[in-house]
């Protein structure tokens, strides 16, 4: 079965992206081009913490509701959150209601402000388990990988939550270390590219 779709100009794009049209622009210009930007990676983890056991399209239709809600995932502002942002966030319509999820990236925050004091870097930590080639089959054919599940392992025990390894996975597939677009796609060699060009974290 072909993984590929035609998209709205013609051209071939990932199959998955044509399930809604607001997937096409978030496919485009954002899945699998590598991020080292802090903030757009812990946002990432969180989001896809709250995505477990939900669609993405759910979460990507209130992403700028969780932005606004959560300081812009700025993880040193959210570090200081107490039980009155909590039952705040409870509150809101805008997002994913679920107490443990919400709790879950509020400690994750804490702990990520103690791994940029260890490791220099969010982006220097997660580029550190960039999966190698030989380990990935062919692109969307896995859900984890050796690397996600390292990461999600070290992630763990550190204390961060919500972080299993098909989590993870996604999160690399999404920021770009991993290029998962499939073998056809337009997209394929501009995320290739991209990636040639990253510099990755020192």
């Amino acid at each position: 079965m072909s993984k590929l779709i035609e998209g709205p100009d013609g051209r071939p794009r990932c199959k998955w992206c044509g399930d809604v049209p607001e997937f096409y622009p978030y496919h485009d210009d954002e899945w699998g081009y590598p991020v080292g930007d802090d903030v757009r990676l812990f946002e990432k983890l969180c989001l896809e913490s709250f995505q477990s056991g939900l669609s993405w399209r759910t979460i990507l239709a209130k992403r700028e509701n969780f932005r606004r809600a959560f300081d812009g995932f700025d993880f040193n502002k959210m570090a200081g959150y107490d039980d009155s942002d909590v039952e705040r966030l409870l509150q809101d319509a805008g997002i994913v209601r679920h107490r443990g999820k919400i709790e879950a990236v509020i400690n994750n925050a804490r702990r990520a402000q103690e791994l940029v004091a260890e490791e220099g870097s969010i982006a220097r930590f997660v580029w550190g388990y960039e999966p190698d080639p030989s380990e990935l089959g062919e692109p969307q054919t896995q859900s984890t990988s050796p690397a996600s599940a390292a990461l999600s392992k070290d992630l763990k025990k550190r204390g961060w939550k919500f972080v299993g390894p098909t989590t993870v996975y996604a999160f690399m597939q999404a920021m770009g270390l991993i290029n998962d677009h499939a073998e056809g796609c337009a997209m394929r060699a501009k995320a290739a590219a991209a990636r040639k060009a990253f510099e990755k974290p020192l």
